[in-house]
């Protein structure tokens, strides 16, 4: 995928491209196929460190977007997005959306050059896991509603209060608050700082989250030391870019997810007979599969223009954010739950895996705000 002479789009992958998917797809395959998926999920972390560090040692996949200057792999976005396309059909337990998404992008979009060669390295090579503390109290991911307050204090700041639905919270070991200044409002004020998780004043707390596969914990701070990221004046925009692009890589993730479960739906529907035929020949099943299908076409290609859009940097990502959010988390739910429905009895028990698809997809409509939201972003954006 990339920019043809004529400056359009290209929507063709390169041959490169498709045999990182291929690559990418096997390995997955091999390492975290059914029985797998469960047992990360129930471990006490939540994922499997082994696998964590092969991701990073054998295929570099924790880096794959950060310069190799900062010891990753020198790739863009485009690559990322087949990343997490091929983890979302996989439904991979990892803190990789946390910290090679959320995490990695804010320290590339808010902090100095010295603390990006200082974090980044280490996040690239799998050593350190961090993630992004931002949501409050009701659960809003928008940072001017950040009450949270950094008090100064010598080289640096105390923060003491309470972040909800931090990702893989507990396993982390760095984490990058969202914070104001005392007496600010709004955008104004807000500063992002980095606290070692494992620090004096800070409590991890685990929460009992809807989707296994991706864990949430809420994290208290008592006067905990703080080291400001960055800009203090510029968190405000960093924010709202990591949080655009982080929208993109979810996109991307559910758009993976989507069409795993309309092609077990489809391969169950042959395999299913009912009536002396195949289930799939009936009407009625076709027209399931035919919607999804329908909705994950046009999934996928908000979603690649998207990732197309923040690989370019150019002045959409905000409209591509929301339109890539809104489409795919509507397409992922529609097909997770059609996947329940023509799978019949079977899909609505605990063994099969369908469920599980299905509580990523309703976690996912969530996270990072829903798709009604962004539809309402997407219509201020173009002056509706």
């Amino acid at each position: 995928m990339s920019r043809s002479r004529t400056g359009e789009m290209d929507f063709a992958f390169s041959e490169e491209q498709d045999e990182f998917r291929e690559v990418l797809r096997r390995f997955f395959e091999e390492n975290a196929a059914g029985v797998e998926i469960r047992r990360m999920s129930e471990s006490s972390e939540g994922f499997d460190r082994t696998l964590w560090k092969q991701m990073a040692e054998n295929l570099g996949l924790q880096g794959v977007h950060v310069p190799e200057s900062l010891g990753g792999q020198g790739f863009g976005f485009l690559e990322l997005g087949i990343v997490l396309e091929e983890m979302g059909r996989a439904l991979l337990p990892s803190p990789f959306f946390a910290s090679s998404v959320l995490a990695t992008a804010t320290i590339l979009n808010a902090g100095t050059r010295d603390q990006q060669a200082a974090l980044l390295p280490h996040l690239a090579d799998g050593e350190c896991i961090a993630t992004l503390a931002l949501v409050e109290s009701g659960g809003c991911w928008d940072p001017t509603l950040t009450q949270l307050e950094a008090l100064p204090d010598g080289d640096g700041y105390r923060i003491s209060g309470v972040k909800e639905l931090v990702l893989d919270g507990v396993a982390e070991d760095l984490l990058i608050v969202a914070a104001r200044l005392p007496g600010s409002i709004g955008a104004d004020g807000l500063i992002l700082c980095t606290v070692d998780g494992a620090g004096s004043g800070v409590k991890r707390i685990p929460e009992k989250p809807l989707d296994m596969t991706r864990r949430l914990a809420r994290v208290e701070f008592d006067g905990a030391h703080a080291h400001v990221l960055g800009v203090p004046s510029e968190a405000g925009d960093a924010l709202a870019k990591t949080l655009a692009q982080g929208a993109i890589a979810l996109a991307a993730e559910m758009v993976g997810g989507a069409a795993h479960c309309l092609e077990t739906a489809v391969e169950y529907a042959k395999q299913r007979v009912q009536f002396g035929r195949p289930i799939g020949s009936f009407q009625a099943v076709k027209h399931k599969a035919a919607e999804v299908l329908l909705d994950l076409e046009m999934a996928r290609s908000a979603a690649y223009w998207a990732w197309w859009v923040a690989d370019e940097g150019g002045d959409d990502l905000f409209r591509a954010a929301s339109l890539a959010k809104a489409t795919c988390a509507d397409a992922f739910h529609r097909a997770a739950r059609e996947n329940i429905q023509i799978h019949g009895g079977i899909g609505f028990t605990w063994e099969h895996d369908a469920h599980l698809y299905y509580k990523r997809a309703t976690a996912n409509n969530v996270l990072l705000g829903d798709a009604d939201e962004h539809r309402l972003r997407l219509a201020t954006i173009l002056g509706a």
